[in-house]
């Protein structure tokens, strides 16, 4: 794996090392035919190598899904590409009534070999029905599992473990993050090292080159929000000398931090960091968890750090002032720091 590779490049090669492993693999969506491949270009070649599995669809993501789950139902693994993760609520009855129930209400377990690709966030300038974080709104859906891309973590490792496990998937994906370079370590920079205490299927851990064992603050956050914090924590250090780790999961549901509850409870300050408008939201979950387990190692509550209550403007000034920022996630860090 060359360091060198960006975030959708290593997609892409995941979805075509995926489609070359299985002749009974499908991808669904719109406008993922060449030579377009794809509003972020993810779906790049696939069209043009398996021309008889790549189904360019209507716009109508109920429909796709619906059509995902009766292929699904008959047998085949499905990828569904939805252009962007706004549009899931149009899909949402057909994700959580009918793909995350087929798996268990027939009266015996039913796999269903489903992943639902989504691209979120904003920075981007698209205004306010094509740059939300809906992560939200599917957690705690029994049989839905979660998932989000980093720079961290590798598509080409990850994909076939989604596409194996037999209940539906939602991968979300940072627009943001598609350009940026992996970062596969064991150096992230000349600051931080990057080290995986669970293996690369783990959350990822981001500290301090040579740093303490109980750093200062450790922020949790997710995909594209996970660059932010990794800027907000090398200010933090470089300009204030705090020290900060970043813990950066691939799954967000079911939980999946609990094997790094030992590393998490020598930091007595815990930041969790979410683009979404808070209420109800993964980050709050997280909260809740950490809070309730880690009780007696924690100085002060979790801290959650949101975008504000707004919808999502296009215009580049007013959309930073919405979204959850570094120096957002900066400002949680010296708050605790001066508490």
């Amino acid at each position: 794996m060359k360091q060198t590779e960006r975030v959708v490049q290593n997609l892409n090669r995941a979805l075509h090392e995926a489609f070359t492993a299985d002749d009974d693999l499908l991808i669904l969506g719109e406008d993922i035919l060449d030579p377009y491949g794809g509003a972020f270009k993810a779906t790049r070649g696939l069209s043009t190598r398996f021309p008889d599995r790549v189904i360019g669809t209507p716009i109508s993501e109920n429909g796709i899904v619906g059509v995902a789950n009766g292929l699904c139902l008959n047998g085949n693994t499905v990828i569904v590409e939805i252009m962007f993760a706004d549009f899931l609520t149009l899909a949402f009855d057909q994700i959580v009534n009918a793909s995350a129930k087929s798996v268990t209400m027939f009266g015996h377990r039913v796999p269903m070999h489903l992943v639902v690709r989504a691209p979120v966030g904003g920075h981007r300038g698209y205004g306010a029905t094509h740059s939300q974080s809906p992560q939200k709104h599917f957690i705690g859906v029994p049989n839905l599992r979660l998932y989000e891309l980093s720079p961290f973590h590798e598509s080409t490792r990850l994909l076939p473990r989604l596409l194996n496990i037999g209940e539906p998937c939602i991968l979300f994906e940072d627009k943001t993050l598609y350009g940026e370079r992996l970062r596969l370590g064991p150096k992230v920079d000349d600051v931080f090292t990057l080290d995986f205490p669970r293996g690369r299927e783990g959350p990822a851990w981001v500290r301090l080159d040579g740093g303490q064992d109980t750093p200062d603050c450790t922020v949790i956050a997710t995909g594209g929000t996970a660059l932010r914090a990794l800027e907000a924590v090398r200010t933090a250090f470089v300009e204030h000398e705090i020290i900060c780790d970043v813990i950066v999961p691939f799954q967000l549901h079911p939980y999946g931090l609990g094997s790094m509850h030992e590393i998490l409870s020598r930091s007595g300050h815990i930041i969790v960091a979410e683009e979404s408008a808070a209420g109800g939201t993964w980050g709050s979950e997280i909260a809740h968890i950490l809070h309730t387990q880690l009780w007696d190692e924690l100085s002060r509550p979790v801290r959650v750090v949101s975008s504000k209550d707004s919808s999502i403007p296009a215009a580049p000034h007013l959309e930073r002032n919405v979204l959850m920022q570094a120096d957002t996630i900066l400002q949680a860090i010296g708050d605790l720091a001066n508490a």
